[in-house]
């Protein structure tokens, strides 16, 4: 993660005090942090105005990637965001490559935002560019068209209707959990959370491709997911694995 002038420390504060490591940060002074409007017509709908001159996160160069850590780490989760612009894009792509050669499992939320891109032809041709370096792969129901390379898991995330995972081993839908949703707002980020971090419970991640394995998984996400519906905002509303843990014993 990379952040500009704007909000640098209360970034920082925020990170520390929901336990996050900060080490493999990095602070432009020069630039200021990407920031998100967003507006919802309704409650699972969003539409986002990002605004970049340029942003920080877009000024990350592969030099500045802490290589150790990289190196240490069980999974990498990145977003197609990093790839709309240089020297971010080959960062990014380094990072891959470091980790993936390291053993660390390797998720890829698409997260398509035309608004962010010259159009959409650049930004199919440097998606479907990181897609052979990925074994787990999140796409919303637009973006399902980018699973012509099957990576080793896809999952397809559908809002208030659950979401569906495709192994070699077949494929499945999930439902969700029926809540109030207040906000939707975060709840795919939370979601794809949820996901690594079950995935990874393994030495072997790889192990748990299995039907039923991944039932559980998918369950757990979107539990995650469902929590973070229920209160306005994103990282309030992110729940802690307490109580996505409580959350499932009700609804078992």
């Amino acid at each position: 993660m990379i952040v500009g002038t704007v909000n640098l420390w209360e970034t920082v504060d925020v990170l520390r005090q929901e336990g996050v490591g900060v080490r493999g940060m990095r602070f432009d002074r020069e630039a200021r942090t990407t920031m998100a409007f967003i507006a919802m017509p309704d409650e699972n709908t969003q539409e986002f105005v990002f605004y970049r001159n340029p942003g920080a996160d877009t000024r990350l160069y592969p030099d500045e990637l802490d290589y150790w850590l990289l190196q240490e780490t069980r999974a990498l989760h990145f977003g197609s965001l990093s790839l709309t612009h240089e020297p971010s894009r080959s960062a990014t792509m380094e990072a891959v490559q470091i980790a993936r050669e390291a053993g660390a499992l390797i998720s890829f939320d698409v997260n398509y935002r035309p608004t962010l891109w010259s159009g959409p032809d650049e930004a199919r041709d440097q998606i479907m560019t990181m897609i052979p370096h990925v074994h787990l792969l999140k796409v919303n129901e637009v973006e399902l068209a980018l699973l012509e390379q099957g990576p080793d898991l896809c999952v397809v995330t559908l809002g208030p209707e659950g979401s569906y995972f495709q192994i070699a081993e077949g494929d499945e839908h999930v439902p969700a959990f029926k809540v109030r949703t207040v906000d939707s707002t975060g709840c795919g980020d939370a979601f794809v959370a949820g996901l690594p971090c079950q995935l990874v419970l393994s030495a072997n991640w790889r192990e748990q491709l299995t039907s039923v394995r991944m039932r559980e998984v998918l369950r757990y996400a979107n539990a995650v997911g469902a929590l973070t519906a229920l209160a306005q905002g994103v990282i309030p509303a992110l729940p802690t694995a307490v109580q996505v843990d409580q959350f499932l014993e009700q609804h078992t």
